[in-house]
């Protein structure tokens, strides 16, 4: 029954958000500390390929017998597979988006930056519906109107 709770409504997309976003921010924290770095070449990931997996899930979970409820079935591409266990692994690749400097590094500083900022936007918005969630289950099972 409890396992039930936090499968049912947007409590298992909202944890997939987290921990796309979560994986994704230490790709983008290791891009912008080797900014200088010779013969760096940034990876990522791309998130609209995540939100099109994520999308596809919620789909089938509405199609199915019981739509507000019962597993995310969030099928895995090339750069984001998700396991049995629920965990995350990303395969990122080379963005080649900035300038390739003398050192041969391919940099873009706005664009890492942009990048930063909007993952971490993602990533709050989800902690904070996450956290609403748990404080309405908290409030119920606390018996507290």
């Amino acid at each position: 029954m409890i396992a039930d709770i936090f499968q049912s409504g947007s409590m298992p997309v909202l944890h997939k958000l987290v921990q796309f976003t979560e994986a994704r921010q230490k790709l983008l924290n290791h891009d912008a500390a080797n900014l200088t770095t010779p013969y760096f070449k940034p990876v990522d990931v791309d998130p609209k390929a995540f939100q099109k997996q994520l999308g596809e899930a919620i789909d089938r979970r509405r199609q199915s017998g019981n739509p507000a409820s019962g597993p995310l079935d969030v099928r895995g591409s090339n750069q984001v597979r998700f396991d049995e266990q629920g965990g995350l692994t990303l395969k990122p690749t080379a963005t080649n988006q900035g300038v390739l400097f003398h050192d041969q590094n391919n940099r873009d500083l706005e664009r890492v930056m942009q990048n930063l900022a909007e993952n971490q936007m993602a990533q709050r918005v989800a902690l904070v519906l996450l956290s609403s969630r748990y404080g309405q289950l908290q409030t119920a099972i606390s018996e507290k109107v």
